[in-house]
């Protein structure tokens, strides 16, 4: 070796020693940071500790120094809750796969998290651990760490699986078999939770959780007397939550060994789940009352059930209506056994609530269904049942008792035992006399004649023979009238019914209307010398009867008639005494006949004859040739009365005074004034005819033929082929050949539309037509006549042609006519035939200040029909409805209810409900909704609104049940009803939000 290499060895070794020297400094300096690390990291530094492994870690070549920091720094981001936490744990295991910290790592972490309570982030990590590294202690630990954080995770299953590894341990047994016994206690293994908390029940640590468990777990069990031992022993250290808890074992103990009494306290001393009850508390307490004949409170528990569809929900609601039938609430039970039976959970509890359903529904009415389905219902269902016999004899009455005869007829239909044909009988007459009142006479007669086809109750079928009678009369089929009316006089039962008292009136009317005066005179004298309590009937005989002598020259006997009528004084005592003044003219007392017209003339200055009285005096003065007075009222009458049928006969008379007279001139300009005014009138045909005679004698022949060819109705030429069409059609009507006389009265219109008989002709062919109730058919030939100038037919017109545009709705074409007829009338039902139904077309058209002057000048008529006077004051009621006025309002519904039948009665119950719901009254309120569901349940509209009503007053009471039950029968119900449906569903949404923040059973709706 040269000196030049031993050199360079000498430098080289002395660099490995220095190098060697360095690397031994540094890594002491390491060991002693990793050190403090370590210890700041015991001290829980751990965001310093970190750091400093951190810088250790960076510095260090290290392996094994490397993977402890790289633990520590890891283990740190765990307990500081950092994001990267969970990435740093995997990264130091993949990246130090031999570190013997790996196994340690998941361990600590999970114990970490173990110990901080976070046990779903603690069982992430016991998964990870590979349990055959650990030793027999840490396993122990593992298995009860783990098995808990399960439990507490509610993962049970993993649960019991590591808890069992330890429930012999010294260290974790007592605890791991309370766990695992809580387990079987929340999974309903009773036995078992039973078993381990025994085990355990001895250590003190337990006792103060254990109490409540066992007491509740032997409830459980059924062992009631020892839950109710130990919840007693346990009350006293108890909490307030607790105590709720502890009292509800104790109450239901009770309850299940049946000391109901010993049960109401404590049951009604839980306090719910969080704070509130659900169905089955409710039903328990309620029974608990009930058993103890406690209906009040029993009640006030059962009603709290709201919407229950289960077993428990079916006892409650049954034992909810014997409840109130204990107490006489009937509607309230009806409710609850209408419930109880629509559930099929106890079938013995749905058969007797449905008896009890059925039993009340003919008592009391139902405003569901009729009385009748219901009863028959049940008969469907139970067809063997032991009240067969019972609910059959209520069914054959509640088809007449429900009044609700529509309804009752569809369940009559095809059933044909005996009891169920005299059923029929009665409640066929009852709905015919229904349709009657409502004029509908073609159905009516129709069912009175379906009620003769069951004779089976001798009386019925004398009032049916009656009412089929009457309603051939208002047909105007009088010859089938007279025969009725004469077969119900000739029945021996007839007189006691309520008709006969009347027979000789009806028998008299339609003699009359027969034109058979003789015997239209005999029965109106037996029914005026019978009858005297009724003033406006015998008035209105009294009248009749003077007609009756009238028309057959009997003038004495006829002012006697019309005397005592005048003395009674009720109705048309106008009528009578111009009848009696013309009666005196007819036996030549001309002057007593001048004196009492101008006396008519002067006392009745606002009757519809004053325009005839008019014409009449001036006929008298012409006779008494007193020829100025007469030109001088025929002067009055046609400025009075410009509209009048009478100024064409009044101004033909003056045309014919003054061609008496002599004054051509004066009489031409009247006759021609008819003529051209009064175009198509047999008036006008006369001043035409008699015009001409007067041409002649002036020699201006020329002059006449010039004139008429401006009247378009004068066909000189076919005037002998224009009367004997005419004629003969005219002969046909007479006969009564309806259809003959239609034809050929159509044919003379179509062969003479400007004819000598147009008018009668268009006027006799719509009366045939409205007689076969064609009145669409008749509805052009009545619009020709009121559009022709005033004339004998324009009243009788006006009428039928307003009531079918009336029927149709077409408000704008009946008004004008009905105006007309107002003002034109000279019979006065007439006139209140367009007051009313000029009432009701400006209500339909909204216009609602008319329509209560036009009722009000109805209500002033005192003679009007009760129907009419019901109309005039609902329609006054719902226009104060219309326009906000409910004091007005409630006032015209007052009225409406003392005289209204049929739907208009039943609008006024509900409305007398609706009010006393306003001021408060809730149990006046629901007792008129009861009489609304008995009497006038075939009206469902007016049945729904009441029971929303009567729901609304319910839950006023505080009624909860009854409330919202009522409100789902009326959506499950009345589908037919959008307005009444859609208040139900509010209000039943408003009431169950209210109630479910009491009660947890309560569904509702987001």
């Amino acid at each position: 070796m040269t000196l030049k290499n031993i050199v360079f060895l000498w430098i080289a070794i002395s660099l490995s020693f220095q190098l060697k020297a360095q690397q031994s400094a540094a890594y002491t300096n390491d060991l002693v940071d990793y050190q403090k690390a370590l210890t700041l990291y015991n001290n829980q530094q751990y965001l310093a500790s970190q750091s400093l492994f951190g810088s250790v870690l960076k510095n260090t070549k290290e392996d094994g120094l490397q993977s402890d920091c790289a633990y520590y720094i890891a283990n740190c981001a765990v307990r500081l809750n950092q994001q990267n936490a969970d990435k740093l744990i995997e990264d130091f295991v993949k990246k130090y796969p031999t570190s013997p910290k790996r196994n340690t790592a998941y361990v600590d972490v999970a114990d970490y998290y173990f110990e901080n309570s976070k046990y779903a982030y603690a069982r992430k990590w016991y998964d990870k651990v590979n349990e055959d590294a650990l030793s027999r202690k840490e396993i122990e630990k593992f298995n009860f760490n783990n098995g808990y954080s399960a439990f507490a995770s509610k993962q049970y299953k993993d649960a019991k699986k590591y808890l069992s590894r330890v429930e012999n341990s010294k260290e974790y047994g007592s605890q791991a078999k309370y766990y695992i016994g809580f387990m079987a206690y929340e999974g309903d293994d009773y036995t078992k939770a039973n078993q381990y908390f025994e085990q355990v029940s001895d250590q003190e640590r337990y006792k103060e959780k254990l109490s409540y468990y066992q007491a509740d777990l032997n409830f459980k069990l059924g062992n009631f007397e020892k839950a109710i031992e130990l919840a007693k022993e346990k009350l006293p250290t108890s909490d307030a939550n607790e105590v709720s808890e502890l009292s509800k074992i104790i109450g239901e103990s009770y309850f299940n060994l049946e000391k109901y009494a010993e049960a109401i306290p404590y049951l009604n001393d839980y306090k719910g789940k969080n704070g509130k009850w659900n169905n089955t508390d409710f039903y328990q307490l309620g029974y608990a009352y009930y058993k103890q004949k406690d209906y009040e409170h029993a009640i006030s528990e059962f009603n709290k059930i709201i919407g229950g569809n289960n077993a428990v929900a079916q006892n409650a609601y049954y034992h909810l209506g014997e409840s109130y039938i204990n107490l006489g609430k009937k509607q309230e039970a009806l409710n609850a056994f209408r419930n109880a039976s629509q559930m099929n959970y106890d079938l013995k509890i749905q058969e007797d609530a449905w008896l009890n359903y059925a039993k009340i529904s003919y008592e009391i009415g139902n405003p569901y269904q009729s009385a009748p389905q219901v009863l028959a219902g049940y008969l469907d269902k139970y067809p063997k049942s032991s009240y067969k016999e019972e609910i059959e004899t209520l069914l054959i009455d509640s088809y007449i008792t429900s009044k609700n005869y529509k309804e009752a007829l569809k369940l009559l239909e095809g059933k044909r035992s005996f009891e169920n044909k005299v059923a029929y009988q009665k409640v066929a007459f009852y709905r015919g006399i229904e349709l009657y009142n409502e004029g509908q006479y073609l159905e009516a007669g129709n069912l009175f004649s379906q009620s003769l086809k069951e004779p089976r109750d001798d009386k019925y079928t004398a009032r049916a023979t009656f009412w089929k009678a009457e309603t051939d009369y208002n047909l105007t089929n009088y010859d089938d009238a007279l025969i009725g009316f004469k077969q119900f006089e000739q029945q021996a039962v007839s007189k006691s019914t309520p008709e006969f008292e009347n027979i000789d009136y009806n028998l008299a009317y339609t003699y009359f209307k027969l034109k058979n005066y003789e015997q239209a005179i005999r029965y109106f004298n037996q029914f005026t010398t019978n009858k005297k309590d009724d003033t406006v009937r015998l008035n209105d005989a009294y009248l009749r009867l003077g007609d009756a002598y009238f028309v057959t020259s009997d003038y004495n006997n006829a002012i006697k008639a019309y005397t005592n009528a005048n003395k009674i004084g009720e109705l048309d005592s106008d009528y009578a005494f111009f009848q009696k003044a013309l009666s005196a003219g007819y036996i030549g007392q001309s002057s007593k006949k001048i004196s009492e017209l101008e006396q008519f003339i002067s006392d009745y200055p606002k009757s519809k004859l004053r325009d005839d009285a008019m014409y009449e005096l001036g006929n008298s003065y012409v006779k008494a040739n007193e020829t100025d007075k007469a030109m001088q009222m025929y002067n009055r009458l046609n400025t009075e009365y410009k509209m009048s049928s009478f100024v064409p006969k009044s101004l033909l008379r003056q045309g014919l005074v003054y061609y008496n007279a002599g004054k051509d001139e004066e009489a031409l300009t009247k006759f021609k004034i008819v003529a051209s005014d009064y175009p198509n009138t047999p008036e006008a045909v006369q001043a035409v005819s008699t015009a001409r005679l007067i041409y002649i004698d002036l020699g201006r022949v020329n002059e006449y033929a010039g004139w008429v060819r401006t009247l378009d109705y004068v066909e000189v030429t076919d005037s002998d082929l224009d009367n004997t069409t005419y004629e003969s059609a005219e002969k046909q009507y007479l006969d009564n050949n309806t259809d003959k006389a239609i034809a050929q009265f159509n044919g003379y219109i179509n062969q003479f539309p400007n004819g000598l008989h147009a008018l009668q002709a268009h006027f006799y062919v719509a009366q045939l037509y409205y007689k076969k109730d064609l009145a669409a058919n008749a509805a052009p030939h009545y619009k020709y006549i009121v559009e022709a100038s005033q004339n004998e037919f324009t009243e009788e017109a006006l009428l039928r042609l307003s009531q079918f545009y009336l029927e149709s709705k077409s408000w704008d074409k009946a008004m004008p006519l009905l105006h007309r007829l107002e003002q034109e009338a000279n019979i006065p039902q007439n006139v209140v035939f367009a007051q009313s139904n000029l009432m009701k077309a400006n209500y339909q058209q909204d216009k609602y200040q008319e329509t209560v002057s036009y009722a009000e000048k109805v209500l002033s008529n005192s003679k009007i029909d009760k129907k009419i006077e019901a109309d005039a004051h609902i329609i006054i009621a719902r226009s104060a409805m219309k326009t906000g006025d409910e004091t007005k309002a409630q006032k015209a519904y007052s009225k409406v209810e003392a005289v209204a039948t049929g739907e208009t009665a039943a609008e006024a119950l509900y409305y007398n409900a609706y009010f006393k719901n306003k001021d408060g009254n809730y149990e006046a309120s629901n007792t008129v909704v009861q009489k609304l569901a008995k009497d006038f349940s075939g009206y469902k509209y007016y049945s729904a609104k009441g029971l929303v009503l009567m729901a609304k007053n319910f839950y006023a009471l505080n009624d909860a049940y009854q409330a919202t039950y009522i409100l789902e029968s009326v959506i499950d119900n009345f589908k037919e009803f959008d307005d009444v449906v859609s208040e139900a569903k509010t209000e039943l949404t408003k009431i169950k939000a209210e109630e479910a923040k009491t009660n947890s059973s309560i569904k509702t709706e987001n």
